[in-house]
């Protein structure tokens, strides 16, 4: 790559860093081109998306980023790395690359910014346990719904015993 189109990429992945909300370095180490191809198809399908970085450029854009200077230590930019990011769900490219490297077995998560916030691996993969942003909130809307549902029954069955013992009284009175 020469020094101009290095600029320019340093430039561009900045700018994708700002604007992201979640962005997740991976180890790709012994993954096929075949398996980063299903990968990348599988992130792209919950609006992730993952690209292969070089150390050094990666530290210069998360640096002009003013990301959190944990995940540019030199502990975390060793080896291959592949950047995995999203601007939508923050959570949803976590699954996908832990039930991917649960079946093959690769690659592995090292550290990531999920929201603005450090996490290293073992809560990477604790928030890929997690069940996805939607099914939560659906969740906690049936947890606060199921008391209404519950006074409503209630309510309905006293209904039910009103008309049916003044259904009885007209026929008395009627009779």
């Amino acid at each position: 790559m020469k020094k101009a189109e290095k600029i320019f990429a340093v430039e561009n992945l900045a700018e994708e860093i700002k604007i992201a909300v979640s962005l997740v370095l991976v180890d790709y180490t012994g993954l096929s081109v075949k398996g980063q191809q299903e990968l990348k198809k599988r992130l792209d399908n919950v609006g992730a998306k993952m690209t292969v970085v070089k150390n050094t450029l990666f530290r210069i854009a998360a640096q002009k980023a003013k990301i959190d200077p944990q995940i540019t230590s030199d502990t975390v930019l060793t080896g291959p790395i592949a950047l995995i990011i999203t601007e939508g769900d923050p959570i949803a490219p976590l699954q996908v690359v832990y039930k991917f490297a649960k079946e093959f077995e690769i690659p592995s998560l090292k550290v990531g910014l999920v929201e603005g916030s450090f996490q290293d691996r073992f809560q990477l993969e604790k928030l890929a346990q997690l069940p996805s942003k939607d099914v939560i909130l659906s969740q906690v809307l049936g947890q606060l719904g199921s008391p209404l549902y519950s006074i409503i029954g209630v309510l309905n069955t006293n209904m039910q015993k009103l008309i049916s013992i003044l259904s009885q009284k007209a026929k008395v009175l009627s009779a």
